[in-house]
């Protein structure tokens, strides 16, 4: 630890207690020992003590012994040289200090009873609120039990003026914090360039001005250490688990704003020994090693227009927005609607436009959490019925963020977006699709508003990953297409990273079990080259995911000893299979549709079904509403084998699985299919000609059936044969 700060947080903490000497003198010699002390209202007496060192502070002279643990904790002053750490003496200074302020302010409210204020509104004539009694306290302490209020600031000096005080404070609320202010710079206070900004202040609106000395700062200490006793069910006297309560539960930190005396500084070490780290607009030393604290401890000569975002960023707070801000209804009940004809204002993607999603992660200082920015036309400059390119960059930050977590908050975008009324989402990737009604831009939505519902359902949703997130939407054609390159490469890379492994070279799969709300004998087991059937999660996903939640939907399976290589069935993942489905399925095959396939639910992206005519296989996917040669419509297939069986004969599956070389293997892969839909065909149509070519047919796609030449087996049949359809020749596929 710097030996600066710790020097000066040696001779403040000395200071003050000094001052509580003398305030106790003069006290005993007005009221004597027997004269009751305390805060108003609390059955904590005075809680930093109460909770830290069991004892209880309820007459004059009962801060004898108290004075006296000062002075024994007092650490002795810095000298010039040191041979030891200075981190341990300095906490402890920082302890007596707010052990000191407590008394200080208990003799005040003895000797000034009116000085503060009871209850939690601010009068013209007087806003200091001093210590909140236990009403306060159970009314707003169970807000950073809820996660309501994740924690606070707590603010000494003043802000160079008014109005960056004001701006200050409305983003500490913003972030559903506290804001607990004391002490003053150059004759100002924080809590006063407030009032002067005509900024509403108090309880009721989570700025609360304790007080206009600097020993006002212990009562934020003393609120934390309250919830620890109150909320935590913590014994009084068991200091560590007060102390190791707030670093983990009470997300808190100081910001300081002027000259840092040696008194705030001795707050400043106090506020560290409840894990609290300060940030500084003051080029003071730094104290950037993790340790007490959860990341730095001190860290100093931060702008103002960054303090919060820093605060946030050193104390580890994850942003969590309780409502989606748009002026849309939002929730999965939206996700299914439909955009069409003439209730369409804006139009992108969907083949019509290029339309690219990108989840990128950058530096911390790269990223301002909550920024959104539309480059190129908005809503209000174009005509209803109007078209445009559209770019979504999503640009993450975080110390626990990871380049294999990109496509998992990525692939979130469709269904997030689905969720707002009036706002139609197709697809991912560079094949997304969106139309927006004119209803919603009739109700205010703007393209800002994508950004803030990925804002806050992805912190929402998955904010333990990461600690910021901004948004930038291009709808400038040059731009857009400029995003389109550099995503598509990125893309590469992330399919070469899974396309590089085979099912042979792990010994671990993944499961997803996400689906058994609705399928409860369900469980899809995931391989290098077997997506979910939803097409939202492959290995490295999984992987990724289970990193993150290892309690979570997505568990290692370990495929153990081989069964049947051809058909993909293992005794690990047998064993997995039976157990996770509640013992209503022993077993199934990976790379078959005739024998024991997998299970399937009612979310696949697609669904197989043999063609015993045509000797082969059709597939049909979600988004196609018509017939299929097998006599049923997707909607009816879903609901004839998604329930989580294993139906001989059909089998869900990806988009995506169709182009890997495990799809149905075990019953001839890709040549066994005859039938798709020309959408399908078309929106994997390069990917699938690849497949065909390393199969040695590179032709296969346009061999493959569509609903434009039938929707039958008779229908389709002839042209199966004038192309010489492999699978003509194979051997009979139910033999």
């Amino acid at each position: 630890m710097s030996k600066i700060i710790a020097s000066a947080a040696i001779r403040g903490a000395y200071k003050i207690v000094g001052q509580a000497e003398q305030k106790f003198r003069q006290a005993m010699d007005k009221y004597g020992p027997s004269e009751p002390v305390g805060f108003p209202n609390t059955t904590y007496y005075l809680p930093v003590i109460y909770g830290i060192l069991g004892i209880k502070v309820e007459k004059l002279g009962d801060m004898v012994k108290l004075l006296k643990k000062c002075r024994e904790f007092l650490p002795p002053p810095v000298r010039e040289t040191h041979p030891l750490p200075y981190l341990a003496p300095a906490l402890d200074a920082g302890m007596v200090t707010l052990f000191a302020e407590e008394l200080i302010e208990a003799i005040r409210y003895l000797e000034q009873p009116n000085f503060y204020l009871r209850g939690e509104d601010v009068r013209e004539d007087n806003i200091w609120l001093g210590a909140a009694d236990d009403i306060i306290l159970r009314k707003r302490g169970v807000e950073f039990v809820d996660g309501t209020a994740p924690g606070f600031a707590a603010i000494l000096g003043a802000a160079p003026t008014p109005e960056i005080a004001a701006k200050i404070a409305q983003e500490l609320q913003q972030k559903n914090l506290y804001v607990f202010m004391s002490a003053e710079y150059n004759g100002k206070r924080f809590s006063e360039q407030l009032v002067e900004a005509k900024v509403q202040i108090g309880w009721p609106v989570r700025l609360v001005p304790f007080g206009p000395d600097v020993s006002a700062t212990v009562f934020a200490m003393g609120f934390a250490t309250r919830a620890a006793l109150s909320f935590g069910g913590i014994e009084p006297g068991d200091f560590r688990k007060v102390l190791i309560y707030n670093k983990d539960r009470i997300f808190a930190f100081a910001l300081t704003m002027g000259y840092v005396t040696d008194e705030w500084y001795a707050n400043g070490a106090g506020a560290i020994n409840f894990g609290f780290p300060v940030i500084a607009d003051t080029p003071i030393p730094e104290v950037l090693p993790t340790g007490v604290c959860t990341y730095e401890h001190v860290v100093s000569n931060v702008a103002h227009d960054h303090m919060v975002a820093k605060a946030v960023e050193v104390r580890g707070l994850k942003v969590t927005v309780s409502q989606v801000p748009i002026p849309l209804a939002f929730g999965p009940a939206f996700e299914g609607e439909r955009v069409r004809g003439d209730d369409i204002y804006l139009e992108c993607g969907g083949g019509r436009t290029h339309m690219v999603e990108w989840v990128t992660s950058k530096r911390m200082d790269e990223v301002e959490d909550g920024k959104i920015e539309v480059i190129g036309p908005n809503i209000k400059d174009v005509k209803p019925g109007s078209r445009l390119p559209l770019a979504i960059n999503v640009q993450v930050a975080g110390r626990g963020m990871q380049d294999d977590y990109e496509p998992i908050l990525e692939r979130q975008i469709h269904h997030l977006i689905n969720y707002a009324q009036g706002i139609m989402h197709i697809g991912q990737r560079d094949i997304a699709w969106i139309r927006i009604s004119k209803q919603a831009v009739e109700k205010g939505f703007t393209l800002e508003h994508l950004g803030t519902i990925l804002h806050a359902k992805l912190h929402q949703d998955f904010g333990r990953i990461f600690d910021k997130l901004q948004v930038k939407i291009y709808t400038d054609s040059a731009q857009v297409d400029d995003v389109l390159a550099k995503a598509r490469a990125v893309y590469k890379v992330r399919d070469a990273r899974i396309e590089g492994m085979t099912d042979e070279t792990t010994d671990m799969y993944y499961s997803c079990t996400l689906c058994q709300s609705f399928a409860p004998s369900h469980v899809c087991v995931i391989s290098p080259e077997r997506t979910g059937l939803c097409g939202s999660y492959n290995w490295m996903d999984c992987k990724a995911a289970y990193e993150i939640n290892p309690t979570g939907p997505n568990q290692p399976v370990p495929k153990g000893e081989v069964i049947d290589a051809k058909l993909g069935q293992w005794k690990g993942a047998n064993d997995f299979v039976f157990k996770t489905s509640r013992q209503k399925i022993d077993h199934y095959n990976f790379y078959s549709i005739v024998h024991d396939p997998m299970t399937t639910c009612g979310c696949c992206e697609c669904i197989a079904a043999i063609l015993p005519m045509c000797n082969g296989v059709m597939t049909v996917n979600r988004d196609y509403t018509g017939e299929t040669p097998c006599g049923m419509k997707f909607t009816t297939l879903a609901g004839t084998i998604g329930g989580g069986a294993s139906t001989p004969g059909f089998v869900g599956h990806g988009k995506y699985n169709l182009t890997q070389r495990k799809f149905i293997a075990g019953d001839g892969g890709l040549l066994r299919v005859v039938w798709m839909p020309k959408m399908l065909k078309e929106e994997l149509g390069e990917r699938l000609k690849a497949r065909a070519a390393e199969l040695g047919v590179p032709d296969l796609v346009d061999r493959i059936a569509d609903e434009t030449v039938g929707v039958t087996e008779d229908a389709i049949l002839p042209f199966l044969t004038e192309k010489q359809h492999p699978a003509l020749g194979m051997e009979p596929i139910l033999g």
